[in-house]
């Protein structure tokens, strides 16, 4: 199909808007096909449980720090007096979703001068997952790290596939970075499909619906001249178009939205779509990654180390150095840009197996909770960014659910 084509039949709108960005935008005109351009079967309007948005269900409010670097993550190595330091930092929105690719990256790196052993610094899901990989290398590991799992930055996130949220910004991680992208994004894509079916249920897909009252529209992600400044005069990006977009390099793995019908629509607007979306079950999958990593032998050291001459401290002489946003400090990286974030838990109701988007809202439920989150619509990529603080605001989280409590109050919807 031709990109004009492409959005004359307006079936396949990618933007920014949805599901951090990982998923795409879609007019719903019923009578579109799919990507494969198979006629795309009518299932009819599912019955869903609805979900209870009320304040008195919201259980936690969790606020990350994602560890954004404008060039990509950090994947060189340097040679720290008698230690080779393989880095893996800097993964902005996608740690989760490239652990595996990084991982992979950075244990060949670590193995290419023949260590018996190995040492990685942090236990967050980018270094916990470096370990197990480096122990099925058949290295022995030991993880150096003030907390386990679950007490990182990493438990705070969402925990859904979406390799290229504020992973780069397009400029400074240049057009080679697209391919390393894809490495990851491919070797973890397949990593994490190993779990499906596991018990406890560590990873899962389910349906995502991306809802609206008034017609989905692309967001062209080109730069506004008017903005005069940006991340190459500042130091920080000022608007989303600065930030890299290679989603479209696995479409032919992931899922990609689909319009529906006002008889598929479970939720009575007037526009929707919908799409598989792989997601993470923290307590399960950290359980399931622990468990691994000590019946392989992995040892867990608690330790704060302060500077990068530390390094030399450690008996292993190959270090994998998976810190996140505490590179910062630890490894006096500045170029590290803070992206705050913040996730409302409710309740759990593993009955309504679904997740929304709906105006400023998001709800997702997983076996822990349903998540929420707020997006600034206006904002888009930009919301968060070079803000470090870690309080919690309610409001922010109960401003999510009232925008998206109306879907199970309207008087076409269905339960």
């Amino acid at each position: 199909m031709t990109q004009s084509g492409r959005f004359q039949r307006r079936d396949i709108l990618r933007g920014g808007i949805a599901f951090g960005g990982a998923l795409g935008l879609q007019a719903c005109a019923p009578t579109v096909a799919p990507l494969s351009g198979l006629p795309a079967p009518r299932m009819g309007r599912p019955p869903l449980v609805p979900m209870r948005l009320t304040p008195d269900q919201l259980i936690d409010v969790k606020c990350c720090i994602r560890p954004f670097r404008a060039a990509g993550p950090n994947l060189s190595t340097e040679q720290v007096g008698d230690t080779l330091v393989v880095q893996n930092y800097g993964h902005g929105g996608s740690g989760w979703s490239l652990s595996w690719g990084s991982g992979e990256l950075a244990v060949g790196k670590a193995m290419t001068v023949l260590p018996t052993e190995v040492a990685v610094i942090g236990c967050g899901i980018v270094g916990l997952t470096a370990a197990v990989m480096a122990q099925r290398a058949g290295l022995k590991v030991t993880i150096y790290a003030r907390d386990f799992l679950p007490r990182t930055r990493s438990f705070r996130a969402r925990g859904s596939f979406t390799p290229d949220s504020r992973v780069s910004l397009a400029q400074p991680a240049g057009p080679e970075f697209a391919a390393v992208w894809e490495q990851m994004a491919r070797f973890s894509w397949k990593a994490f499909r190993a779990y499906l079916g596991v018990a406890g249920e560590p990873v899962v897909f389910h349906d995502s619906y991306n809802l609206s009252d008034t017609p989905m529209v692309r967001r062209e992600r080109t730069i506004d001249p008017s903005i005069h400044d940006s991340y190459a005069t500042t130091g920080l990006p000022q608007q989303s178009a600065e930030f890299g977009e290679y989603s479209h390099l696995i479409h032919d793995i992931v899922p990609q939205g689909q319009p529906l019908s006002a008889d598929e629509n479970p939720f009575g607007t007037a526009y929707a779509s919908r799409t598989s979306q792989m997601h993470f079950n923290f307590a399960s999958y950290g359980e399931v990654m622990l468990a691994e990593f000590f019946g392989r032998g992995g040892k867990f050291e608690r330790r704060e180390l302060h500077s990068p001459g530390d390094v030399t401290s450690l008996k292993e002489k190959v270090v994998i150095h998976s810190t996140g946003y505490a590179a910062r400090d630890l490894w006096q990286d500045r170029t590290i840009i803070p992206v705050r974030g913040q996730t409302g838990w409710l309740v759990p109701q593993p009955e309504a197996n679904y997740s929304i988007r709906y105006k400023n809202g998001m709800a997702m439920s997983k076996s822990d909770g349903i998540v929420v989150m707020n997006f600034d619509t206006g904002l888009g990529d930009m919301q968060g960014v070079g803000n470090s603080m870690e309080l919690p605001d309610r409001d922010d989280a109960l401003a999510a659910m009232a925008a998206m409590a109306p879907l199970f109050a309207r008087p076409g919807s269905r339960s």
